[in-house]
């Protein structure tokens, strides 16, 4: 119980810091990428700075600790690689955040705060979650023929 508190303060602290920030605005994402503009906004460059400092922080605490908090042993990613599958995903989330000013968290918060824009991004995640499972399955069931 102790642990689903702690996430559930964590996803609400998260939450708050993302509309806080007004992450969860579009617009303000889309004027702080777009670098070219005369309009630039760059005070996302506050939001991101802080995230890489507590991150960094996070991870140098989590390097000394024998174990997490709230399990028996860490659980990071098994590869390491910087593979296609790797890249491109990447690429696609920054030109869908790029495209539409929403990335999958602030969407979330969004769609809680009722922005329907939210729910059509949420919808095409979605739909390419689904989509990419489909022809991991489709490849995976070719491979094994």
């Amino acid at each position: 119980m102790k642990k689903l508190l702690v996430a559930l303060a964590s996803g609400l602290i998260f939450g708050l810091g993302l509309i806080v920030s007004a992450m969860v605005s579009p617009g303000k994402v889309l004027a702080f990428l777009d670098v070219t503009a005369p309009s630039w906004d760059p005070s996302l460059a506050v939001v991101l700075v802080s995230a890489v400092v507590v991150s960094a922080i996070g991870f140098e605490v989590g390097r000394r600790r024998k174990a997490p908090l709230f399990a028996s042993a860490f659980n990071g990613p098994s590869n390491r690689a910087l593979d296609g599958k790797l890249l491109v995903g990447a690429a696609l989330f920054g030109i869908g955040w790029g495209l539409v000013g929403y990335c999958p968290g602030p969407a979330l918060v969004a769609l809680g705060l009722g922005a329907p824009p939210a729910l059509v991004f949420i919808i095409a995640m979605l739909v390419g979650m689904g989509s990419f499972a489909l022809l991991q399955r489709y490849q995976a069931a070719g491979a094994g023929s």
